[in-house]
Formats: structure tokens, C-alpha cells, sequence
């Protein structure tokens, strides 16, 4: 978890190293999972590894409760199942239904957990400076509460929420019409096959909607007294949407998706040949 927001706020305190890709071609690196580990372990200890993770914890927990009160309060009622061509009206119908219901329930749970996830995401960005501004949960309200009153709390809420109604809505009705028109209920594997189907889309829509955690994620730290959101480490953002343009504009909308074959930018001066 921390080497992974490190990575998205741009924090690479190891250098690249020259490798090669698939077609042999040299290609500058950066340090990988293990290796950033190790370097947190070297500087912070052990412990340093776990740094937000309390707040983390209860934002978890936040969210998991409130997707469960909220089921209750406003039950979806059962629908038939139905993936006959002939009910594709139907079948679209509810699926409808479903991922509005689902939406709701993400929507105001991101509202009730988001508090702590901005003072979690602050806690590990902290390691960049080596400060202690946000040392607990109960001082990190405090102090939040104090410098930027309640909008404080919630800073970086609008992209997470964007990226989560465009994840449910894109990854249900692309299973829904590849199961209802590619996959032929003839087949012997065609349940097996629909089972899947969601889950493969989820992966795929989580990639193109990875930029919308990121922005929301920079923003939860940006400008708030911590160096790794203060310039000239990083912009002061006025607005999502200035971060979103500022990142595209560099290229780095995906900045920090993976811990493992992380591809380096190459400087126009590096000389890999």
C-alpha cells in the first residue's frame, strides 16, 4: 500500500536501471516492489511499511458497514434471471437496476470512508519528508478539522466517485452484452463462461479508470503542509481537474498502476545505445 501511493505521487528515491524488453531493445526501469521495500525498511524500519494503515483499516470497515446498512435500508427486489436473446430488453432492464443499486450503495459508502482514507494517504506521504504532522487518527481529524474545516476531509472525493460510477456502469453492461450476444447459451460452457465474464471486465476497466484514483488520490495530499504536495515537489492544484490536465500533459496518468515492471521516463540526454 505505501509503495504503491509512494510510486503515484512520484516519489522515486532509487534510480533507474537499464534492462531490456520482449524485443531485446534497452529500457530504463524502476525499482520494483522488493527493492522499494527494502529501501523503506532501510530508512523507516519495518514499521515503516505499515504506515496508514490504521485509518486505512477503519475506512474499510467504514465502507463495508455502510454498503450493508444501505442494502438493508433500500432492498433491490430479486428479478428473475434471464439470458435468452429473446428477453434481451428485459435482461438490459435489469441490469439497469442492479448497477444503479450498486452505485448508490458505492456512492455513499465512498462518502462515509473518504474522511479517512485523505488521513490515511497523508500518513503514508509523510515518509517523503520525514514528518510526523499526522502522528494519529484522532489528531489527524483534529488538525484537519482546524486548517481546512470540513471540505478538508473530502478533498480528492469528486474524482474517486466519478471513477467508481464509470467502473460499475462500463464493466456491468460490457459483461451484460458480451454475455447476451457473444456468448451462445447452446454451449455447454456457456455458464462457466458468464461467470467469468464480469471479473475479466472488471480488470480491464479498472486500467482505464485508474486515473481517476490516481487524481484523487494526489489531491487528497496536495497543499496540504506536507512536502511531497508543496511545490516544488509537486504543484499546488487548484482543482481536479487542473491535477488531471497537469499529469496528462506529462504523460503520467498512470503513474504508480504497477509495482513490478515499471518503465522509466528516458531523459532526452541518457544515451541507451
Amino acid at each position: 500500500l505505501l509503495m504503491s501511493f509512494l510510486s503515484q505521487v512520484g516519489h522515486e528515491p532509487l534510480p533507474p536501471t537499464i534492462g531490456r524488453n520482449v524485443l531485446g531493445r534497452k529500457v530504463l526501469y524502476l525499482p520494483g516492489f522488493f527493492t522499494y521495500a527494502r529501501h523503506i525498511v532501510e530508512v523507516d524500519g519495518k514499521r515503516g511499511l505499515f504506515r496508514g494503515l490504521t485509518p486505512r483499516l477503519i475506512s474499510s470497515t467504514l465502507s463495508t458497514i455502510t454498503r450493508g446498512s444501505v442494502k438493508k435500508a433500500f432492498p433491490l427486489e430479486d428479478m428473475e434471471h434471464v439470458s435468452n436473446k429473446d428477453d434481451v430488453k428485459t435482461s438490459l432492464r435489469k441490469v439497469v437496476r442492479e448497477t444503479s443499486h450498486e452505485m448508490m450503495m458505492q456512492c455513499v459508502s465512498r462518502v462515509v470512508s473518504h474522511p479517512l482514507h485523505v488521513i490515511s494517504m497523508r500518513c503514508m506521504v509523510q515518509f517523503v519528508g520525514r514528518e510526523v504532522k499526522y502522528s494519529g487518527v484522532f489528531s489527524a481529524i483534529g488538525r484537519i478539522f482546524k486548517e481546512e474545516g470540513i471540505l478538508g476531509f473530502f478533498v480528492g472525493l469528486v474524482p474517486h466517485v466519478l471513477g467508481d460510477v464509470i467502473f460499475l456502469w462500463c464493466c456491468n453492461l460490457l459483461a451484460h452484452f458480451i454475455n447476451t450476444y457473444a456468448v451462445d447459451d447452446n454451449f455447454s460452457q456457456a455458464s462457466v463462461i458468464r461467470s467469468y465474464t464480469k471479473f475479466v471486465m472488471g480488470i480491464a476497466v479498472s486500467m482505464l479508470t485508474y486515473p481517476f484514483l490516481l487524481v484523487g488520490d494526489l489531491m487528497a495530499v496536495n497543499n496540504c503542509g506536507l512536502r511531497a504536495g508543496l511545490p516544488p515537489y509537486a504543484p499546488a492544484f487548484a482543482s481536479w481537474i487542473h491535477c488531471w490536465r497537469y499529469l496528462s500533459a506529462q504523460g503520467q496518468l498512470f503513474r504508480g498502476s504497477s509495482l513490478l515492471f515499471r518503465r522509466a521516463p528516458i531523459p532526452a540526454s541518457f544515451p541507451m545505445d
